[in-house]
């Protein structure tokens, strides 16, 4: 809207769209806090008609095969659709209005929504945009020039690689910080914390490999796979290599210390927190290689239960996760 472009939103809440129509949308970020004027139009239901370059899906994960049906009536024949979720939501897209009609843009930055039509940006990053086919797609040059007024862009020729390391990424980060009740910065100053994030983003990896998928760096700096455990470690806890990837695991919650996972959010406001389109993810195709994935697992459970007020967030059940995955020979050995 700030860059002059023509912006239709549908905000399903009758709420949101209300606020959005009269006052506008306030944003927060390093710029200050501000009332965005701009072309805004406003509805509740898609419209009939329209012929629009791209559609950007911003649902929650359990919401964009809906949001795809119900606006692909919208694309303009050169058009496509915007994957913004975290998980693999391109596959799903892509079952709707198929391959051709799907772009991929992952998002290395963090933001909340702490009440009706308020966007506070929590850590910095860019997109990375990307086509299923990994070939060369003359949309996406435009594709960035759009999101290039939100933040820095940059191209992948392997998106599936790229949605698989942010999964790792969401999978470790976010989830922990659902079940931990907290911000990432806080819970990573605990060091089994970041254990758990090392095993989660290995058995990721090992699953990511089963699909043939080839991992690739995060925001262009974090290399996932050098943060996964090693086979000689997975029974460890110390070791040199180890000091090292605990470092970059502070680093990070030094970086993004003021992201709080919206599936957190999504509890705390009764919805339902997408956590089957993360973890769930890696258990269920885990399950199909006969690879086991005990921490994402247990993870999983956690959150379902969470949202079933069965369980409270916390430190504490995070450390009784780590309790319940540890092999007996560390428990032994207190490690």
């Amino acid at each position: 809207m700030e860059a002059g472009g023509n912006v239709t939103a549908v905000a399903r809440r009758e709420e949101i769209a209300r606020v959005l129509q009269t006052r506008g949308p306030v944003l927060r970020d390093e710029k200050g806090e501000r009332t965005v004027r701009g072309h805004l139009e406003v509805f509740v239901e898609p419209p009939r008609q329209g012929a629009y370059d791209f559609i950007l899906l911003a649902t929650p994960p359990n919401g964009v095969e809906a949001a795809a049906r119900d606006t692909a009536h919208l694309l303009a024949p050169e058009g496509a659709m915007v994957v913004l979720q975290n998980g693999l939501c391109e596959e799903l897209v892509a079952r709707v209005v198929g391959e051709d009609k799907v772009l991929g843009a992952i998002v290395a930055w963090g933001a909340s929504s702490p009440e009706t039509g308020v966007y506070e940006r929590t850590s910095s990053g860019g997109f990375a945009v990307g086509a299923l086919s990994g070939g060369q797609d003359a949309r996406l040059s435009r594709l960035a020039g759009v999101l290039g007024a939100v933040s820095e862009v940059a191209f992948t020729e392997n998106l599936r690689g790229a949605r698989w390391s942010k999964l790792a990424i969401n999978c470790a980060i976010s989830t922990l910080g659902t079940v931990g009740g907290s911000r990432v910065g806080p819970l990573l100053l605990h060091r089994f914390v970041r254990r758990l994030a090392m095993e989660v983003f290995t058995e990721v990896f090992q699953v990511a490999r089963a699909e043939n998928v080839r991992l690739e760096k995060v925001a262009s700096t974090v290399d996932l796979e050098w943060l996964t455990l090693k086979e000689s470690e997975q029974h460890a806890w110390g070791s040199p290599s180890l000091v090292g990837r605990h470092a970059m695991l502070l680093a990070i919650g030094a970086r993004y210390r003021r992201l709080r996972s919206s599936m957190l959010a999504a509890i705390e406001r009764g919805r339902e927190p997408p956590v089957d389109f993360l973890n769930g993810e890696v258990v269920q195709r885990g399950k199909a290689h006969g690879i086991p994935v005990p921490v994402n697992a247990h993870l999983l459970e956690a959150v379902h239960a969470m949202s079933r007020r069965e369980l409270k967030p916390g430190v504490e059940t995070l450390r009784h996760i780590y309790e319940q995955t540890r092999p007996r020979s560390q428990l032994q050995t207190g490690g």
